[in-house]
């Protein structure tokens, strides 16, 4: 079988991910594994992409393979598939899958990214491998990635992958229709807290331009907009951890002082953008990834968020999930997205009073699954690598992140007597049904202390 591999790692050969194709093309010498190195060499490859191709059109097997980063796969992979989708490139009835490393944290939108991008292309897509950074050192992990390739085989070879869509098809025809928000006259205002907009739009894109507009306009709060497309970015996220102790990125375009003078200073933040490629575009995918230089700090945490989209957003489930968990993990107040699909005036309209009010009252909601559980896997992460990762672990500990449960040293007593309590039989049938009443007895007593103060 002949595996096309697209390495979207920026770090090329010396890629971590990359170790565990290497592992299997020395293990399954029957196989003919075809490397490129999409990530590293972006710029090449956006100039002439002919080679890729060519291997993709003979390729028995498609095999994406990268690290997540920020959800998703790294920048530079974003470019390269958008040109892969915007070319005359034809890869129906293609098999497809990833290989992705990572700590877990989001690797379940990285890899439907991938696939519902290439359901797009046609590309019958079976089911990919998320695998710890670590798993090729250890038996499991090596017999995890052995496995995994004897499936994908078996799946070539008899015609099976995945037909459910993440998303909807974007060659198929749909009801969605861009609209134009209406905009009014600008009203005063009276409040001088700082709203930001960052966009990538462009002068061409008049119906993004209008919900901006109409934003500004309805909003009673001064707003600012900060362009990304504008910034002088010398590249994408390339993972090499150099801000990991001072925070300072190994780029000399300075994106890391912008950031944190121009954007992170707003009292809110709202991100304006057009979805392509079921996401917010690889341009806005390299301001996520250069955003590392501030690591795993939750920098911005208490200030609301709100995004304006161009596009089918009801439809994209994933970019939905990503959204919602950007803020959750971030502990910010997700005050609202408003899309053009359609009552787009209302819809931005009513970004704007909820913006307002998250503002005037510091309102901000107690983290969901999505935001609790991706701070347990920071929290592990960076306790686990202080010694390198200095910035972060000086933020966690400072900011309380450092939430272990065994440290809760009385609750950890309180259940093993109550346990011990409830393995008697003598003390369970004397408790008989008091034992729901007793765990009442803290909620009761704030109750109680309400009805006092009446």
């Amino acid at each position: 079988m002949k595996i096309t591999v697209l390495n979207g790692s920026p770090k090329g050969k010396n890629s971590i991910t990359l170790q565990t194709v290497n592992y299997l093309s020395l293990l399954y010498p029957e196989h003919e594994f075809d490397i490129f190195h999409v990530g590293q060499m972006i710029g090449v490859y956006e100039k002439d992409p002919a080679m890729v191709f060519d291997s993709l059109k003979s390729a028995d097997l498609i095999l994406f393979s990268y690290p997540v980063y920020t959800f998703i796969a790294p920048s530079q992979l974003h470019r390269f598939i958008h040109l892969m989708k915007n070319s005359d490139l034809d890869l129906t009835g293609k098999y497809a899958t990833q290989f992705t490393t990572s700590k877990h944290f989001y690797d379940i939108t990285a890899h439907n990214y991938i696939q519902e991008n290439c359901q797009d292309m046609g590309i019958k897509f079976i089911k990919g491998l998320s695998a710890d950074m670590d798993d090729l050192t250890v038996k499991s992990g090596q017999k995890d990635a052995e496995e995994f390739l004897k499936y994908v085989s078996w799946c070539v070879k008899n015609d099976v992958y995945d037909t459910t869509p993440v998303s909807f098809d974007a060659r198929s025809d749909h009801d969605y229709k861009s609209s134009i928000a209406d905009v009014p006259a600008h009203r005063s205002h009276s409040d001088k807290r700082d709203v930001v907009i960052v966009t990538d739009c462009t002068e061409e894109n008049v119906s993004l331009t209008s919900m901006i507009q109409r934003f500004q306009a309805v909003l009673p709060v001064c707003s600012r907009i900060v362009n990304i497309r504008e910034f002088p970015f010398r590249g994408g996220c390339i993972g090499c951890f150099n801000c990991a102790a001072t925070g300072k990125c190994i780029y000399k375009d300075e994106f890391d002082e912008f950031l944190r003078s121009n954007i992170q200073t707003g009292d809110a933040i709202v991100y304006a953008c057009s979805i392509e490629d079921h996401s917010m575009g690889w341009l806005f995918k390299q301001y996520d990834d250069r955003q590392f230089c501030n690591g795993h700090r939750t920098v911005t945490m208490g200030k609301p968020f709100g995004y304006l989209i161009d596009g089918d957003y009801s439809r994209e489930f994933n970019l939905r999930t990503i959204v919602e968990g950007r803020a959750e993990v971030g502990g910010n107040f997700l005050a609202g997205v408003a899309s053009n699909e359609k009552d787009v005036n209302a819809q931005i309209d009513a970004l704007a009073a909820r913006l307002t009010y998250a503002l005037k009252h510091h309102y901000v909601q107690p983290s969901n699954f999505y935001g609790v559980g991706g701070m347990k896997i920071f929290r592990d992460l960076i306790y686990l690598m202080q010694g390198l990762m200095r910035a972060d672990h000086k933020f966690y500990k400072e900011h309380g992140q450092y939430d272990f449960p065994q440290k809760k040293k009385g609750t950890l007593v309180g259940m093993y007597v109550v346990g011990a309590m409830m393995n008697s039989p003598k003390i369970k049938k004397k408790i008989g049904g008091k034992m729901t009443e007793g765990m009442l007895m803290p909620y009761q007593k704030v109750l109680n202390d309400v009805k006092k103060k009446q």
